[in-house]
């Protein structure tokens, strides 16, 4: 069920594209996170395609590399949020968004948050008065005693309004204190969840969108032997290169995963 039957037809979705990839470089010196590929689709445009079911109005923030994101975003549709000289976190990333948001309930997602499964589990019945997140059971690591959150929730519009224009977080201005009073909703992700912040889990969300195999982008250029790696649209392998657990970018640049 989407959300234009839960919420009506106000919901406006929100993508967050703005981290600088730090712990991703040095691919993301060549491009943004967001934009970096799985399975051959840019990751920003997963998650738009994510949102776009449940929301008419989707703005996406940047700031790293910003030049990038718009031009891939240029006839899109698509609201750009520049954060180039002050990046705001994710719930100022909200309040910079105030007078477009509009009153509204927010879907907000990360770009950099593989998501095999669709968002309907998260918009199901929900009624637009208390906070929600998807998430995923965890041993390890987790935000909300034994769930990680998986980069996707719902921010109703009373919440939302009060969001102000500075640097913050989602966690300590929405999700925390609706914990703290019992209101905040946990709804389980359906299929596999990647936090893609590092080579080694930005190749393992490639291996889930491919099934396992060696994801090679148009216009790349294999004459060598690979097994377990992502070559990026127009990079190449020479014929004495063997390439394992790795990504490639151009002609040279080779990140271990």
């Amino acid at each position: 069920m989407g959300a234009r039957e839960d919420v009506g037809d106000d919901l406006c979705a929100v993508v967050l594209a703005a981290g600088r990839g730090t712990r991703l470089r040095p691919l993301t010196e060549i491009r943004p996170k967001a934009l970096c590929p799985v399975g051959n689709v840019a990751l920003l445009d997963l998650a738009l395609s994510s949102v776009r079911p449940h929301a008419r109005d989707v703005a996406v923030n940047v700031h790293h590399l910003a030049d990038q994101v718009r031009d891939h975003l240029r006839g899109s549709g698509v609201q750009v949020s520049d954060e180039t000289d002050r990046l705001l976190g994710s719930a100022g990333a909200l309040g910079h968004l105030h007078a477009w948001i509009a009153g509204r309930p927010v879907l907000v997602r990360n770009a950099d948050a593989y998501l095999s499964g669709g968002l309907d589990v998260l918009l199901h019945d929900w009624d637009g008065r208390r906070p929600r997140v998807l998430g995923v059971i965890t041993n390890g690591p987790a935000d909300f005693g034994n769930v990680r959150y998986v980069g996707a929730s719902l921010i109703p519009a009373e919440a939302a309004q009060r969001l102000p224009d500075a640097v913050g977080a989602l966690y300590d201005q929405v999700w925390r204190p609706a914990e703290v009073r019992g209101e905040l909703e946990i709804v389980l992700a359906d299929g596999d969840f990647v936090d893609c912040g590092s080579p080694a889990d930005y190749l393992r969300a490639n291996l889930i969108a491919s099934g396992g195999i060696s994801v090679v982008g148009q216009g790349a250029v294999v004459e060598g032997r690979i097994d377990r790696v992502v070559v990026w649209p127009g990079a190449h392998v020479g014929p004495d290169e063997v390439l394992h657990d790795c990504i490639r970018a151009g002609t040279d640049l080779t990140v271990s995963a």
